[in-house]
């Protein structure tokens, strides 16, 4: 089973999220080889950090920190967080649906991006077990606007043409305010 958290992190990372357009979040992660103490800790100050910063989900590259991990959290309540290491997608529904989208990254920008429905998925626990799930609805597009930060994708590269062209404005004010 994912880990589900009942406590924070015993570290204090000294992270700032990385927003649009740095480089850095183009970089794609490398896979946890081993899971020590660091890692654990360091992946529950995600989840921690994700809470201050009221995301419902962040991946460690937006941190600048390139490693297969996401968290997420959809409730708020520290009961629900959901880590997971080194995630693969094994199967995505043909059945999508269009919502908006936002990220942490990419402040005070929102489109509709189309995702699937379902997808079933492994990853890991914060102790090294692997586990299959099936993710839907709000559960599932988290996952996958979170994956995607693991690979240097962003769900502004996800949006048709013509949602680019109401977000093209913003985009542009933020590249010149970011630089």
């Amino acid at each position: 089973m994912i880990e589900k958290l009942a406590t924070k992190s015993d570290i204090e990372c000294k992270w700032e999220i990385l927003t649009y357009p740095d480089s850095r979040l183009r970089k794609k992660s490398k896979p946890i080889i081993e899971i020590t103490e660091d890692i654990r800790n360091k992946a529950l100050a995600l989840m921690d950090f994700m809470h201050e910063a009221q995301g419902i989900g962040l991946a460690a590259p937006q941190v600048d920190w390139h490693v297969r991990i996401l968290a997420i959290n959809l409730t708020g309540q520290r009961r629900d967080g959901l880590i997971f290491l080194n995630p693969i997608i094994k199967r995505k529904s043909k059945a999508t649906f269009a919502a908006q989208e936002a990220c942490l990254s990419i402040p005070d920008i929102s489109a509709k991006v189309v995702r699937p429905r379902e997808i079933v998925i492994n990853a890991m626990n914060l102790d090294g077990e692997v586990n299959q799930f099936e993710l839907n609805g709000l559960l599932a597009r988290c996952f996958l606007h979170e994956y995607d930060h693991l690979t240097g994708v962003l769900f502004i590269d996800r949006v048709s043409p013509i949602q680019k062209l109401t977000i093209k404005k913003k985009l542009k004010k933020l590249k010149g305010k970011n630089k």
